[in-house]
């Protein structure tokens, strides 16, 4: 399975299992199985480390204590689709995960915008300290 044009899945390490969907679709629900159970164990997989540990974080839910990614397509009435479907989604979540995220670089506010917060601030504290204070009735 293409993922990009340098990263493919080997479809061997896909398992697909069609079950019946759930929700509206009148006698046809009750009879064909169209919904398609994708699993693909992660920690098994040929995907490099880096990607893998990125996967786990990004697949949250969908992956199971074992390490198996589960992607349950029903999203269509035929079959097909829904397969074609739960393998774009399990290749979007690849892709997602081959990307490395910038690293942030800390940085300290300068001494003028420090200087301007806390003047803000005590203004703030000026305004509220005078709608304390009763005027007087003289």
């Amino acid at each position: 399975m293409r993922i990009t044009d340098t990263m493919t899945l080997d479809e061997r390490e896909i398992e697909e299992r069609f079950v019946r969907a759930s929700g509206p679709g009148g006698q046809n629900v009750n009879k064909v199985s169209t919904a398609v159970e994708l699993r693909y164990n992660v920690r098994h997989g040929s995907l490099p480390v880096a990607v893998r540990d990125r996967l786990v974080t990004l697949a949250g839910r969908r992956m199971t204590d074992e390490g198996v990614l589960v992607i349950r397509a029903e999203r269509f009435r035929t079959q097909e689709r829904n397969r074609e479907d739960a393998r774009e989604r399990l290749a979007d979540l690849v892709r997602q995960a081959l990307h490395v995220p910038k690293k942030r670089i800390a940085t300290k506010p300068s001494k003028a915008s420090r200087t301007r917060r806390l003047d803000a601030k005590g203004k703030r504290g000026d305004v509220k300290r005078l709608r304390r204070t009763k005027p007087s009735m003289d």
